[in-house]
């Protein structure tokens, strides 16, 4: 059993060679980096065994340094468990002379896999017979690939872009590829115990990973790949497009995620890279999938003026506090990145009008950093129950329904439609309501609409679908739904 699991994870770690030169070959973006890399494996040559030495030594500083990064976002008790043998601890070859303070069982289980695994956590065995999809996305560290499994299970795996900026300046400094991709690849190493740590509905769920062996055969030491569960990159243009309630989904998502990062078992969280290309959505869930710029450092400070946010068009000051660090910066920080990179461009437009006062209300205080989390949190999930429950449809008046005839179980065919903007149909005009009276009251505000239909299909809210239109040549049996049509056009229809 234990030569089959080896063999397992040699195909794994031959299928990443495989699925290297195949994104190498998909990502026509890095090209210009290739004179570069063309030179990786006579990189030594060209320098004395002294030089050598001493970038090695350079090189090795630079892995303390980010193990030293890494150790103390481990859970209180991680480094008593699963504990190794001495020899473990030395078994990388760039491990000589490392500070003896420091923990080398922790390290070795992230990089090794000796963490003790869920029963779902998937591992390198995994990652056999896998088909590479497409390039999800690129940039200076890693690359993100869309994977089918064995299985059939759709995944999405990160991995070192051995021709990112990040490697190839490391190999023209320090010589040593190999080296340099255990050191690129502590962005990974670290994002996974910080996935681990900071588990959350709206953080995408860590799937497992796989970690070549250091020292291994093939070369393939240093290896480290992080499975995740597969979403969609955030696409702010059609987001742009999408109705008011799926905007406001989506800044909910991340007001409740903000929320989570500033009492983490970390500590506050500040995402310092904060991008919306830094999130994904899966079934519509809003996801942070890129976690190695956060940080729970916190800010020292003497003075109030130690502690400024600074922004292109803003700056604030926030208070430093007793204990000598800037109070609530790391949160505040997360609030106006979310004002001016989601609210500012998904909320005010076309918000509902009974929702409109609260709404600027968020932009106002978030925009002015006047509130916290927990109050932007609270100003949110009261516009989510004003807008699931109907509350601010109150001035519709019920007389309204007077002016339409109640077909139930009813369908329609031959319909006439026309487009309103935004509708969650581009054939026709097709929006969320509360009720029958919304739909009403959005009928009649349309001069191209003689009918609607309430479809039984409803939306993350709970509010219904329905399609309006100009007309339709008969009614058809349909369970689900239940047809409205004005009474002048049903007086026509009765003429004809």
């Amino acid at each position: 059993m234990p030569e089959m699991g080896n063999s397992l994870r040699a195909a794994a770690l031959l299928a990443f060679v495989v699925l290297s030169i195949l994104v190498s070959l998909l990502i026509s973006s890095v090209q210009q980096f290739g004179a570069r890399i063309s030179h990786f494996s006579n990189a030594t040559i060209s320098v004395d065994e002294e030089e050598l030495a001493s970038l090695r030594g350079a090189l090795v500083y630079q892995l303390n340094e980010r193990r030293k990064e890494i150790i103390p976002l481990l859970l209180p008790g991680d480094a008593d468990e699963n504990r190794l043998p001495e020899e473990s601890r030395h078994s990388s070859q760039h491990g000589e002379g490392l500070d003896s303070t420091l923990d080398y069982t922790v390290w070795n289980e992230i990089t090794l896999g000796s963490r003790k695994a869920h029963l779902d956590e998937m591992g390198c065995d995994s990652l056999v017979d896998m088909q590479a999809m497409e390039v999800l996305g690129s940039g200076y560290t890693k690359l993100v690939v869309k994977v089918n499994l064995a299985g059939g299970q759709r995944v999405a795996l990160k991995l070192v872009n051995e021709q990112g900026i990040d490697m190839s300046k490391c190999v023209e400094d320090f010589k040593d590829p190999l080296g340099c991709r255990e050191l690129v690849s502590y962005k990974l190493k670290k994002e996974i115990v910080l996935l681990q740590r900071l588990q959350h509905p709206n953080v995408i769920k860590l799937k497992g990973h796989c970690a070549g062996v250091q020292g291994g055969g093939g070369g393939e030491g240093g290896r480290v790949t992080v499975i995740l569960e597969q979403g969609n990159p955030l696409q702010m243009i059609q987001l742009l497009q999408s109705p008011w309630e799926d905007r406001f989904r989506v800044c909910l998502d991340l007001v409740r995620l903000l929320h989570f990062l500033s009492q983490s078992p970390l500590g506050s969280v500040a995402l310092l890279d904060f991008q919306p290309r830094q999130f994904v959505t899966v079934s519509g869930e809003l996801k942070l999938t890129d976690l190695d710029d956060a940080s729970a450092e916190e800010t020292a400070c003497q003075t109030d003026a130690d502690c400024t946010l600074q922004f292109p068009h803003r700056n604030f000051t926030l208070p430093c506090s007793a204990r000598g660090v800037c109070e609530g910066l790391n949160e505040k920080r997360n609030i106006y990145n979310a004002y001016r990179y989601f609210f500012t461009y998904l909320l005010p437009h076309q918000a509902p009008p009974g929702l409109t006062r609260l709404v600027d209300h968020i932009m106002n205080s978030t925009g002015e950093l006047k509130a916290d989390i927990n109050q932007t949190l609270e100003a949110f999930e009261h516009i989510l129950h004003l807008y699931k429950s109907g509350l601010h449809l109150d001035n519709l008046p019920p007389s309204i329904m007077k002016d339409y005839t109640l077909m139930r179980g009813m369908g329609t065919s031959g319909n006439v439609e026309y487009r309103c903007w935004p509708s969650y149909s581009q054939q026709g005009c097709v929006l969320s309501v509360h009720s029958a009276r919304e739909a009403a009251h959005i009928c009649n505000s349309h001069t191209q609409c003689n009918s609607f239909t309430l479809t039984g299909q409803k939306t993350w809210t709970g509010r219904l679908l329905t399609s309006f239109r100009s007309s339709f040549s008969h009614l058809v049996p349909d369970g689900t739904s239940e047809v409205y049509v004005k009474k002048t056009k049903v007086l026509d229809n009765s003429t004809v």
